[in-house]
């Protein structure tokens, strides 16, 4: 007893060691367990489209507080968050919050393979900085969604520990936070311009030009103007990319990863097992689900029902020329056709084709349906390469054949004669290309366009107008109760 009691005392008696499992600082030491990070801070990408209980789908996020499309649904209490969005008035009781844990786990899992690399023991050099590399844009990446719907955000780029709160740094310093680690990626020279099949999905050089072209774009800095421009057209020179001969072949799965196609984030229904239960398993996307028709037949005219969401506007189909191929590609004139369905809350006969339940395309899926389509979301197309460079050119970043550029999309689409390289004629062909991408509003707030054309409706479904106060998102309040005063909210 009295043994018992003296070892009993000693400090290894509550010092425990299993004898199976790892450390986390001996086990990510390895080029394999690496790895497995890396493909972890992947994962969250996948997620916003429905996950932490929320429908987020970044492009329909922005497109929405567009002049694209309605919001759809029952009617407008349902997905209210969205219908709030596009009239401007959210408020931050009532304001879209998954993208925001989302986009936050990202960053995490980011500094994560950061944190691990300083420990690696058995990895190479020339891999360090490819992992490095792709650790830096993913989190660009993340930070970029978080400061354009919000601006004013957290900023941390070491993880943090107890209590958890970040300081809240000004949209403009978040901006130099996120050119400076991308110049940073690029300075590692560490990322093929395009990748091998067998790595489709991952972070590229050609990604991390585009991903600096649109933050140095949208920023309106155009001190950085010219090595975006540098960038663009060493993507169009490099002959890696081109356009895809049929534009409505880009959104099918036979498209995915064409030679168009610079970053895409990937959906697949093989085997996928993504349930109502367990939303942030992989598998495919339910982003066709919210923007098909409601009640529409299974299987008529190649199509299968939806929700009803994202209604696309009249005014969108009619804005194309009769022979522009991305009308048809674009806009599915589901009105037209004499099928009985649901016609929901602002329907308009249309629907975003690019995006839609196609017959077929989530049946090697092992769980919901709904949630398991196959199709990848298009981030970066080569098209966009062409008309930022065009863009750039006209605004004065350098030299080179904006005219050539701006038309081989118009040309692509089997518009008729040729279009001047103005700043209104790139606008407008960018508005046409991109329908359905998340790019349009963006595109309006960085031209100082958005005050004017973001306006009520004939309809009386927007009655706001937009206004520079809400060029951010309210936070939402959950995370200023967490932030324990550290958060200021935006006003809006």
């Amino acid at each position: 007893m009295l043994a018992f009691m003296v070892t009993g005392c000693a400090d290894s008696f509550l010092e425990v060691s299993s004898p199976t499992d790892e450390s986390i600082e001996s086990y990510f030491t390895t080029d394999e367990h690496i790895q497995e990070a890396v493909v972890a801070a992947y994962d969250p990408l996948h997620w916003p489209d429905w996950g932490m209980g929320e429908y987020n789908p970044v492009n329909i996020m922005s497109d929405i507080m567009a002049d694209d499309f309605w919001v759809g649904g029952q009617d407008k209490t349902d997905n209210q968050k969205w219908h709030l969005m596009m009239n401007y008035e959210a408020i931050p009781s009532n304001v879209i919050s998954g993208l925001w844990t989302e986009a936050y786990s990202g960053v995490k899992r980011c500094n994560d393979v950061i944190t691990y690399l300083g420990w690696a023991k058995d990895v190479t050099e020339e891999r360090h900085a490819y992992y490095k590399a792709q650790a830096i844009a993913l989190r660009v990446f993340y930070y970029n969604w978080l400061w354009k719907f919000w601006g004013n955000i957290p900023y941390f780029d070491t993880n943090l520990t107890t209590p958890y709160l970040a300081e809240q740094y000004p949209a403009e310093r978040v901006y130099e936070k996120l050119v400076t680690d991308l110049e940073s990626v690029i300075a590692l020279n560490a990322l093929p311009m395009k990748e091998k099949a067998e790595n489709y999905g991952r972070v590229t050089k050609a990604m991390v030009y585009m991903l600096y072209a649109e933050i140095v774009m949208y920023q309106n800095d155009e001190s950085r103007f010219a090595k975006a421009l540098q960038y663009m057209q060493e993507i169009i020179n490099s002959g890696a990319y081109d356009l895809v001969e049929n534009y409505a072949d880009i959104f099918k799965e036979s498209g995915e990863w064409g030679i168009e196609s610079i970053f895409e984030i990937n959906y697949k229904d093989n085997d996928a097992i993504r349930d109502w239960g367990n939303p942030l398993a992989a598998g495919g996307t339910v982003l066709p689900t919210l923007v098909s028709p409601h009640s529409w037949p299974d299987g008529t005219h190649g199509h299968d029902q939806g929700w009803g969401f994202c209604p696309v506007r009249v005014e969108t189909y009619e804005r194309y020329a009769k022979d522009d191929a991305r009308r048809d590609a674009t806009c599915w004139n589901a009105g037209a056709l004499g099928v009985n369905y649901n016609k929901r809350y602002q329907d308009t006969g249309f629907f975003l084709e690019k995006y839609a339940a196609l017959t077929g395309n989530n049946v090697d899926q092992k769980a919901s349906a709904q949630l398991n389509w196959n199709n990848n979301l298009r981030i970066y197309r080569f098209s966009e390469t062409l008309l930022n460079a065009a863009e750039l050119i006209v605004r004065g970043a350098g030299t080179g054949n904006a005219k050539e550029y701006l038309n081989r999309v118009r040309n692509r689409a089997g518009l008729k004669g040729e279009a001047e390289p103005t700043m209104d004629n790139i606008i407008k062909e960018r508005h046409l290309e991109f329908v359905g991408e998340g790019k349009r509003y963006w595109d309006l707030i960085r031209t100082g366009k958005a005050a004017t054309v973001l306006v009520p409706d004939r309809y009386g479904y927007r009655t706001n107008t937009w206004s520079n106060n809400k060029k951010y998102l309210c936070i939402p309040q959950s995370e200023i109760d967490a932030a324990q005063g550290t958060l200021v909210q935006n006003n809006y």
